[in-house]
């Protein structure tokens, strides 16, 4: 069965920038788009930012703009958050997200790939720490 495999993370003071990166361990499994959510403990998993192939510019949490840049390789299936100016607020445990194209997925709308729902791969999640 094909996982998303996460990398990075780590512990940072404010200011200070982390990269996160991911990829399907199947490298043909094709996808439509990647993304990245996150969640703090006692909080609701967020997004934070999508890379949709083909889809124009990348999208992102009003939180976030500005400070992180997603990016990725459609031919090879992996997605990059490189993150800058964290702040404590940003603290939380980063989950890599995929949708496999044999889904067939049309959004329709704005605000795609914005939703959990739309991601039928999800990574186990890695841990970026921010102190003050």
């Amino acid at each position: 069965q094909v996982q998303l495999v996460e990398s990075g993370g780590g512990s940072v003071q404010a200011g200070g920038s982390l990269s996160l990166s991911c990829a399907t361990s199947e490298r043909s499994w094709d996808t439509n788009a990647m993304g990245w959510f996150r969640q703090a403990p006692g909080k609701d998993r967020e997004f934070v930012a999508a890379i949709i192939w083909g889809g124009g510019r990348p999208a992102y949490a009003d939180s976030v703009k500005g400070r992180f840049t997603i990016s990725g390789d459609s031919a090879q299936n992996t997605a990059t958050l490189q993150m800058t100016d964290l702040k404590p607020e940003d603290a939380a445990n980063y989950y890599c997200a995929a949708d496999s194209a044999r889904r067939h997925y049309l959004c329709m709308g704005s605000g795609c790939y914005s939703r959990s729902y739309e991601y039928d791969l999800w990574g186990q999640g890695t841990q970026v720490t921010v102190s003050a």
